[in-house]
């Protein structure tokens, strides 16, 4: 397993360049039995077996761009393995696929990995979303949490642009000033008002733009921000809130773009109760796991918007997602897959 996951960091593949990392994953399911397909650059493999699927999701593409390998090498230390992509998520893609050597065909299993997990799965959505279609429920190799426990819930996800229209003006012009940029500030602060972190509702202004020149009130302004929701009834509260700002500087309007890209995974009796399955497996491998929720998003909250109970966190420990110091603990790759290819085999599914 070590020597897989060697190979699939070194295979560096940055969104929109993942075409020899899609291969070898296709490359892999064949050899585990799969019928294979590529769904643009999304891999998809269909296994024979008893029931009704499970779907297993995961994701090709990384963060890092290619050439990271040069300043950030594959390597070994005190039981950890480090490099680019290793813990989000090539640990869980070999998780996954020592996991479905192991259940040997027992169940009929449908794998999809998307291209473009990492920008929102813009054209990966579409192969979830048929996939999705008489399967039973839905299985993502994401890391589980820092303490190792399991996902039932993550949070929806918007991306969008504010756009402040004011006056340009001189500085020293003190009847005609209806400046964007002032505008955009107490906007700013507005949002951020939003943000309530025991309610997981969590609004971030991350870039800013505006203005021409320290001496010209500024005519246009504009601030890129980053949504984050537990569920539908929180979404549709700050959309609405969204949708309806108006300016609080006299001369300036303000416009709104961009969606919601992700939506709500929200925790269901289903997806507790693949939690609790998960569970005793894990207790008879000697893990305590609990149940968990996350502020990001996965492929998992696709599948939840298409019905399915999901279960998420499956893929190996580790820590340092998109970070310099990503890495896996190599013992845990072992008894991640064997977790998972118990749920596999669970007739009870």
């Amino acid at each position: 397993m070590i020597a897989l996951l060697r190979e699939l960091v070194e295979l560096e593949s940055p969104t929109g360049d993942t075409a020899a990392m899609r291969d070898r994953a296709a490359t892999e399911l064949n050899g585990l039995g799969g019928r294979v397909a590529f769904e643009g650059e999304h891999v998809r493999a269909d296994f024979a077996g008893a029931g009704a699927p499970l779907l297993l999701l995961g994701h090709v593409d990384t963060v890092w761009p290619r050439g990271t390998l040069a300043s950030m090498p594959w390597r070994l230390d005190d039981g950890r393995a480090y490099g680019p992509g290793s813990y989000d998520m090539k640990a869980g893609l070999v998780v996954m696929f020592e996991a479905i050597r192991r259940a040997d065909a027992v169940r009929a299993l449908r794998v999809v990995l998307t291209a473009d997990e990492e920008i929102g799965s813009l054209t990966g959505r579409d192969v979830i979303a048929r996939a999705a279609n008489g399967a039973v429920a839905a299985l993502v190799c994401e890391p589980p949490t820092d303490k190792g426990d399991l996902k039932t819930a993550r949070s929806g996800l918007g991306r969008f642009q504010l756009i402040v229209t004011g006056r340009a003006a001189h500085a020293a012009e003190l009847r005609k000033r209806a400046s964007a940029v002032e505008e955009l500030a107490r906007l700013i602060l507005r949002l951020h008002a939003l943000t309530d972190v025991e309610r997981k509702v969590l609004l971030n202004v991350g870039v800013v733009s505006g203005g021409t020149r320290e001496n010209v009130v500024a005519a246009e302004a504009r601030a890129w921000l980053d949504v984050r929701v537990p569920t539908y009834a929180e979404r549709d509260r700050i959309d609405a809130f969204l949708r309806s700002l108006e300016p609080e500087t006299p001369g300036t309007s303000i416009r709104l773009e961009g969606e919601w890209t992700r939506p709500p995974l929200e925790r269901s009796d289903g997806g507790g109760r693949l939690f609790a399955r998960a569970r005793e497996h894990g207790r008879a491998l000697g893990l305590d796991l609990h149940e968990a929720s996350s502020t990001g998003g996965s492929d998992g909250n696709l599948a939840a918007a298409h019905g399915l109970p999901v279960l998420d966190g499956l893929g190996a420990e580790g820590g340092g997602a998109h970070a310099a110091d990503e890495h896996v603990l190599v013992d845990s790759l072992d008894v991640r897959a064997e977790l998972l290819a118990r749920i596999l085999r669970d007739a009870g599914l």
